[in-house]
């Protein structure tokens, strides 16, 4: 999959998400589903998911015997970074509770997918070779 497919790909699924996200405190108004900074939140997660996989990218593309060890290094960074804003914004907002953990890791979760699946598409064609 190109890197311009993936886009593509991305934003509709990105866009998806963001019109779920818009419908679920119309259909549950009474809830507070969602953490104050949850856009940040969510634009950090969209943004480093995206970083990943052009890293993954131009790893396969360099050479594709490493490119294991791209993927596996992508996912290493992603991680990290996602921790040290977990970090942040629990040093910056006092009490954080149950919301913004179910919050974070299910947006975590839909990232890392979809990743996950873009990357195994990627490899399947990889196999058909």
């Amino acid at each position: 999959m190109t890197l311009a497919k993936f886009t593509s790909i991305y934003f509709i699924f990105v866009g998806l998400l963001i019109g779920v996200i818009a419908v679920l405190p119309v259909v549950f108004p009474d809830k507070q589903l969602f953490v104050n900074n949850f856009w940040v939140m969510f634009g950090f997660l969209a943004g480093i998911t995206y970083v990943a996989y052009m890293l993954v990218d131009i790893g396969v593309k360099r050479d594709p015997e490493v490119g294991v060890m791209a993927i596996m290094g992508s996912i290493a960074v992603k991680m990290i970074f996602c921790m040290a804003f977990v970090l942040i914004y629990s040093i910056k907002a006092k009490g954080i509770g149950l919301v913004f953990l179910l919050n974070f890791f299910s947006l975590y979760l839909l990232f890392t997918a979809f990743e996950i699946y873009c990357l195994l598409r990627n490899l399947r064609h990889q196999n058909l070779k």
